[in-house]
This record gives structure tokens, C-alpha cells and sequence, in this order.
């Protein structure tokens, strides 16, 4: 294993700013005496919301009953509902041409915290608020290419909102079962980020 010191950076390279991320090099001397240039992107951090939603408010939903803030939601999962949802979100995915079905995320803006941007980020995509939230885990992402950070947070006590979408955002949102969710998220196609916050939070005992 070799330490940051035995790594010399030579010089940083910004290649190209796109609005939305850098992108670059560093030319690095590495321990055995060469030089390497090692590129990179970099991304504002962004957030991942595990959000759990009691069946009686999806029911509400269902009902067309949106009288408690003019929630703007496509729709929930059909059928009476049975026990905890998580909320979720469909959408197409431009770089990759797929669409995924996916946990609401967002980037975090500059001054906020996990848990605030996870708070905004959720009701600005599935118009649902929560009364609660809790910072999971924080790590970067694809370490190999990317200075990205993202965190994971849960969100619980959700009341119905506003829905106000970006003008790139063009999303269904729907509820899965908390029993169904990991197997939902784990069907083709599946994403990183999904996957990853579930784990967690079955892994903390949440789900």
C-alpha cells in the first residue's frame, strides 16, 4: 500500500467546464519515479432520499384526495396498500438511453447540508415533505474517474407538498412496498445509487 506522500502532483489540469462538471488531469510523478496523468470530472455532491411513506397516505393519494398542500404527484402504485412504501421515481436517462427506475436524488447547492438538500430534493421531485430526516452515509463515488461525493439520507413523517420539477426533469413518481423495494430496484436496468442506499438502510435496520 502506498501513502499520499509518495505521490508528487506536477500539475492540474481544468480541460473543459461544462456548467454541469469540470473535467481534466493531474500529471502525477508516482512512487516508482513516472510520470502519469490521471483524469478526472468533478461534480457538485448530491443526495440520495430513502423515503418512507405510510400506506394510508398512499391510499389518500389513490383517492385523488390531494387536499393537504397541492400535491402534483403522476400517480402512486395501484391497488390498497398494505404496510410502508418507499417512494420512487421513473424516468429517462439522456447519457445511457435507458429508463430507470430509481430512489429521488438531486445535487446538493451550495450552503446546504445532506439533510436539507434530501428535504428539498424530495418535495420538488414527488411533492411529498418530511418531518424527519437522518444522514446515513456520505462517500465518494467512482473513485477511479470522478470527484463526486454522495450522500445517503432517510426520510420519514412525509406530508403532502408542492411538486415544483426542474425544466430537464420529466419523471412518473410511484411507491414500491418497503418488502419489494431491493427487488425492484435490483431488475434490469438497475443504477449505482438506488442499490447502494438500500443496502444501507436495510443494513441500519430501517427497512
Amino acid at each position: 500500500m502506498t501513502d499520499a506522500d509518495e505521490w508528487t502532483l506536477l500539475e492540474e489540469v481544468t480541460e473543459y467546464e461544462t456548467g454541469w462538471y469540470d473535467g481534466g488531469y493531474d500529471l502525477l510523478e508516482q512512487p516508482d519515479g513516472t510520470e502519469k496523468r490521471y483524469y478526472w470530472a468533478e461534480l457538485p455532491s448530491a443526495v440520495v432520499v430513502v423515503a418512507r411513506v405510510d400506506g394510508e397516505l398512499v391510499d389518500t393519494l389513490e383517492s385523488g384526495d390531494d387536499s393537504g398542500g397541492g400535491n402534483d404527484t403522476n400517480g402512486a402504485a395501484g391497488g390498497r396498500t398494505e404496510g410502508d412504501h418507499l417512494l420512487f421515481v421513473e424516468q429517462y436517462r439522456p447519457p445511457i438511453r435507458e429508463t430507470h427506475l430509481e430512489l429521488p436524488a438531486g445535487i446538493v447547492e451550495d450552503g446546504e447540508s445532506y439533510t436539507a438538500a434530501a428535504a428539498r430534493e424530495l418535495e420538488e421531485e414527488t411533492g411529498f415533505r418530511p418531518s424527519s430526516t437522518a444522514l446515513l452515509q456520505e462517500y465518494a463515488v467512482a473513485t477511479g474517474v470522478l470527484r463526486h461525493d454522495r450522500g445517503v439520507v432517510y426520510a420519514e413523517g412525509l406530508e403532502l407538498g408542492r411538486r415544483e420539477l426542474d425544466s430537464n426533469e420529466f419523471l412518473e413518481v410511484t411507491t414500491v412496498p418497503i418488502s419489494e423495494a431491493l427487488e425492484r430496484a435490483r431488475e434490469g436496468p438497475a443504477n449505482d445509487s438506488t442499490l447502494s442506499a438500500l443496502l444501507l438502510a436495510t443494513e441500519d435496520g430501517l427497512l
